[in-house]
């Protein structure tokens, strides 16, 4: 399988790519990167129009992901001929449901671009192993709001567990980047996408989809240790390994050892 130099981004904030007046403001959000989408957030009238805002986006393209339309849909093929004259860092594929899908965006655009799979559907689920395993598929993302819908459930943290789960594990036995989760929904409310985000990164998450630029700080304040996990790890790692003993009433081994580790290295360099 390839590996790809390109790091999944922590908070990427969706744009509607029809709406190139707030590009720039996208990009000064705080978040890691910018989303411009083709898909779900533009009419099928403005596809074209979206279309060529993309392709002469002043952004970086180096920190760019661009959301084609799903496979099947009649834009995919214009959108993967217009990306291929400029490529972005990484595309968003939607519905992903098959190595194929995965294969022929690879193919169309080259190996420097990854190929971010959005699974967001049974099928997609039940092909999982196959879709991870796809060349050029750089890592997953969880279309949750589209899945509760597609199978008929609410999109709720606790009925959705399992298959977040699923992503997660799926993921690292294949050798990939822990996945990205899906958007919260809920726009003003700090309390719920902080929770939503803590609850994430403790399931083996590694970002998390963004709708709106009040959601990055929140995203990213989750997804860095507390200040409490970090007193604990230095604990840890002040421990004498020689031999057995505890830290704050907790046994220390191998493996809670290299949680500390992993908790410290996730650090900012400002911490």
């Amino acid at each position: 399988m390839v590996k790809y130099p390109w790091r999944p981004p922590l908070a990427p904030l969706f744009v509607p790519g029809n709406r190139s007046d707030r590009f720039a403001k996208a990009a000064a959000s705080g978040t890691d990167a910018v989303i411009l989408d083709l898909e779900d957030a533009v009419a099928a009238d403005a596809k074209a129009a979206a279309r060529r805002n993309v392709a002469v986006c002043t952004l970086d393209y180096a920190s760019l992901i661009v959301r084609v339309n799903a496979p099947g849909s009649p834009w995919f093929g214009d959108d993967l001929e217009a990306l291929a004259r400029r490529p972005p860092a990484a595309v968003m594929l939607p519905k992903a449901e098959s190595a194929g899908d995965v294969r022929r965006v690879a193919a169309r655009l080259g190996p420097q671009t990854a190929v971010i799979a959005l699974i967001e559907t049974a099928t997609g689920l039940s092909r999982l192993g196959e879709v991870l395993e796809a060349e050029g598929v750089a890592c997953i993302a969880f279309g949750s709001v589209d899945f509760a819908l597609d199978i008929g459930c609410v999109d709720s943290p606790e009925i959705l567990a399992p298959v977040r789960m699923e992503l997660v594990v799926k993921s690292r036995a294949a050798g990939l980047p822990p996945p990205i989760d899906g958007v919260t929904l809920a726009l003003n409310d700090m309390e719920v996408i902080s929770r939503d985000a803590l609850r994430a990164r403790r399931a083996g998450f590694g970002g998390k989809l963004a709708i709106h630029p009040r959601q990055i700080a929140a995203i990213r304040q989750a997804f860095h240790p507390s200040p409490e996990e970090i007193d604990w790890a230095r604990k840890v790692m002040a421990f004498d390994h020689s031999g057995a003993g505890q830290v704050d009433g907790q046994m220390i081994d191998r493996p809670v050892m290299e949680r500390a580790v992993r908790l410290l290295h996730h650090l900012r360099p400002a911490d």
